[in-house]
This record gives structure tokens, sequence and C-alpha cells, in this order.
């Protein structure tokens, strides 16, 4: 029986699996829906009071910079210095994940990885956007922004909720010797895919700068270079494999994760293609072998 944080999982992926497919079919072409789905340059139309600046995009890293590094500390505190979790978490961890397979002893290196590489990838993304992006005047839905908000809650919870209760109890020569090859493999491919992530935003944010970094317009232009030569979105690939990355890392086990990875999958192929759509729109000269989200595919 799926766990609890596992349903809720696939229940999103589910949600923007239908979002991808009904939008694709133009079934729902205006309206409520495609409010819902779209924002920055994608999203056409006059503001309302529901709608958001899109530079508040840092407020989902800082939430999640303080929230996962906050469940990093107390893992740390429960695995070196014997610290049980608070009352209050580990009633939300057994509504999460009581009775799954997967929260067993065993498992502590991994998820304190994982933990460890989700709070990396959320201070990297809160400096970018401080400090390299150049937003436009775009607008995110209000709904969009708290549910951006909730997610890297859920997100911390569900990976903390991967380990046992009892964690506190293992010893520091137990946890040491749970290393295994699949986390190093996990992490080499983490890095990667950071590194060119990285790469794209920093390539977008030079299409509005000058080379002494100034920023000189808020335009959309066409990106060129890495893997944009074949993807219109290749930061949303980045973020799907730096997810696949933290899968491996996992051991490739954890099916709960996996749902997570579907999740990512369909919600950024849903804003890949958006974004896909707004690029053929907009630029004639726009190139036509490039795919929206996965490199020669999709």
């Amino acid at each position: 029986m799926l766990s609890v944080a596992a349903g809720l999982w696939l229940l999103l992926a589910g949600v923007f699996l239908i979002a991808l497919l009904v939008h694709l079919s133009s079934m729902l072409s205006g309206g409520l829906f495609q409010q819902l789905i779209r924002y920055g340059k994608t999203k056409s139309g006059g503001r309302t009071p529901y709608h958001l600046p899109k530079r508040w995009f840092s407020h989902f890293y800082v939430v999640s910079v303080v929230w996962t590094g906050f469940l990093l500390v107390l893992l740390g505190r429960a695995l070196f210095f014997k610290v049980p979790f608070p009352a209050w978490l580990q009633a939300v961890l057994i509504a999460l994940n009581g009775e799954s397979e997967y929260q067993k002893l065993g498992a502590e290196l991994s998820v304190f990885l994982v933990l460890e590489l989700l709070w990396l990838h959320s201070v990297r993304r809160l400096m970018e956007c401080l400090f390299l992006s150049v937003f436009s005047p775009g607008v995110i839905h209000l709904v969009q922004y708290c549910f951006g908000l909730g997610y890297y809650i859920l997100l911390g919870l569900t990976v903390l909720s991967q380990v046992s209760l009892d964690a506190w109890t293992v010893s520091l020569s137990d946890f040491v010797g749970q290393a295994r090859w699949h986390q190093i493999l996990g992490i080499l491919i983490y890095i990667w895919a950071s590194c060119h992530q990285f790469q794209c935003h920093l390539i977008l944010a030079r299409l509005r700068k000058s080379d002494s970094g100034e920023v000189v317009n808020l335009n959309h232009s066409i990106p060129y270079g890495d893997w944009f030569e074949n993807v219109s979105c290749p930061h949303y690939f980045a973020e799907l494999l730096i997810y696949v990355a933290i899968g491996i890392t996992f051991g490739g086990w954890n099916l709960t994760w996996w749902f997570v990875v579907l999740y990512v999958l369909f919600n950024q192929a849903l804003a890949a293609v958006l974004c896909h759509e707004f690029y053929q729109r907009n630029f004639i000269a726009y190139p036509k072998h490039r795919k929206a989200l996965l490199p020669f595919l999709f």
C-alpha cells in the first residue's frame, strides 16, 4: 500500500499530466485554466489583484533554504548527538510514511545526503535569483505562489520521512558504513546537471546585461549556447536531471521519490511547452530543430 507521501506526489503528477494533455489538446484555450498554468512571459492579459511579481520566485528558495536546513539540523542532531526528533515532527513523519517499507534503519546516510543536496540546490538557486537573474515585469498567480511555498515544505518532509524515527540509535560507524557506489554516482550526476543549469541561467541573464554586467534591457531574446542548442528550456531539463540524480543517490529503491520525479517531469514539461510555444510564436527565425524539454524527443 502506498504511503500518504507517495499518494500525494502521485496525485500531483497526475494533475500536471492532465493539465499538460488538456493544454496540448487545446480543449481549454482561455479562462482560469490558462491563468493557473501560465506565468512570466507566457502569461498574457492585464494584471489582477491575484497576480504577484515573478521575481518573488526567490521566496520559494528562501523558504526551502530555511526549512530544509532546519530539517537537516534535526537529522544531524539525531545522527551525531543522539537527540530524537521532536514529538510534533515524529507525528508528521508517521502520518506521511508511518507504515512504509522505506522508513527503516539503514537509509540514514542516503537521506542525509539527499537533504544536503536539496539544501545546496536551494542555496544556489536563491543566489542566482538575487545576484544573477534579471526578471522581467512578468507575474505569477497567487495560487501558483502559495503552491510553490507549500511544495518545498512537503518536499523536505517527504525526504525526512524516508528515514526511521529511531535514526538517533544508529552508531557513527554504522552510518559511515552505509556508503555505497550509487551515492557517489548520484552526487556526480547532480553536480553535472547543476553546472549546466547554472550555465543556462547565466546565458539567459547575459541576454539582458552588457559586458560589464549592467542591465540594459528587459526584452526576450533567443538564447544560444550549451543545451539551448537542442531544447528551448534546458534549465528545466537540468532540474529534472537533478531530481533523477537524487533518486540514484537514494539507491533507486525509493518509490516515493520516483513519484516526486514523475511530478517534476510533468510540471517541467508543461512549463517548457508554454515557453517553447512563446518562442515559436514571437520569433520567426527560431531554430526549428529545438525541442521543448527533452533533447531530440519532446
